[in-house]
């Protein structure tokens, strides 16, 4: 299980400190004293030199893209505060939780990334009768060479490759999710599919989770660090509107007040985000 957080602007380059502020930013970051597992990010970047420019190499692209894992924590790598200061029009953030006994290698760091998409997942699909994981479901119908080429041998991966069969199909990105949610949901009916999908124009934010119980290794867990105040919504997601046009969304586990803005986001409901415009819509799943 993982925190998530993701926000689309409305084309200005913000860094994740410009989002959430000083405070806010540094407490999603301590959230890897537990989500110790690693973290990674995906940022879209308006670029800062002219666009289709010739400069001897391939031309300069239409969208700057930067993906960043580690299978650090981090609180301890020295990477994290450089990247959260660095400015783009959209951006993904994950801090992993490894769950199901999957390896911490560097293959199954999110956010994943495969034909323009960026990908993370909060959850562990796994079978409720059995507690084995989707990876050792080798019936399960998911295009095989798909999944190997988004790198990653773990749920979450699968999870991914089902979304980008439906993209190459022609489907749109909120689609590809609904339809890849509801054939796992056949399968493994009460596991988490929280997830945040990325390109160059748009965020997709979803959160459908069946179980709304805590588990009690969660709870002790957050316990054990003294944070059980954050565990009680372990699998909410909440957003808030950016004052400059936009949206963020995150997992919960740092202070997000209705006052300042964060409105918990329905269950089986997605937020469907421009990183060009800031604009944003909420759409059932």
């Amino acid at each position: 299980m993982c925190r998530l957080l993701g926000y689309a602007t409305s084309g200005r380059n913000l860094s994740l400190q410009d989002v959430l502020g000083t405070r806010l930013a540094e407490q999603y970051r301590q959230q890897s004293m537990i989500h110790n597992d690693g973290w990674g990010c995906a940022l879209v970047t308006e670029p800062t030199v002219t666009r289709h420019f010739s400069d001897g190499g391939a031309r300069t692209p239409e969208t700057a893209t930067r993906v960043y894992k580690s299978t650090v924590a981090a609180r301890f790598d020295q990477i994290y505060p450089i990247v959260s200061r660095q400015g783009a029009r959209g951006g993904i953030y994950h801090l992993r939780l490894a769950s199901s006994g999957l390896p911490l290698i560097i293959e199954n760091q999110q956010p994943f990334f495969c034909d323009g998409l960026s990908f993370m997942h909060n959850g562990d699909i796994s079978s409720d009768e059995t507690g084995l994981n989707i990876v050792t479901n080798h019936d399960f119908p998911v295009d095989r060479d798909i999944l190997a080429e988004t790198g990653g041998r773990s749920d979450s991966a699968i999870y991914f490759a089902l979304i980008l069969e439906r993209v190459r199909m022609g489907c749109t990105l909120p689609e590809s999710v609904s339809q890849a949610v509801a054939l796992l949901r056949r399968y493994y009916p009460l596991s988490s599919y929280n997830c945040m999908l990325q390109s160059e124009n748009e965020l997709v934010v979803l959160r459908a989770c069946k179980r709304t119980e805590v588990s009690h290794r969660v709870i002790e867990l957050y316990e054990s660090y003294g944070m059980e105040q954050y565990a009680h919504d372990y699998r909410v997601i909440r957003y808030r509107k950016l004052n400059t046009g936009g949206v963020v969304a995150a997992s919960s586990g740092f202070d997000q007040p209705a006052e300042y803005g964060w409105t918990e986001l329905p269950n089986d409901h997605m937020i469907v985000a421009s990183n060009r415009t800031g604009a944003f819509r909420l759409r059932t799943l």
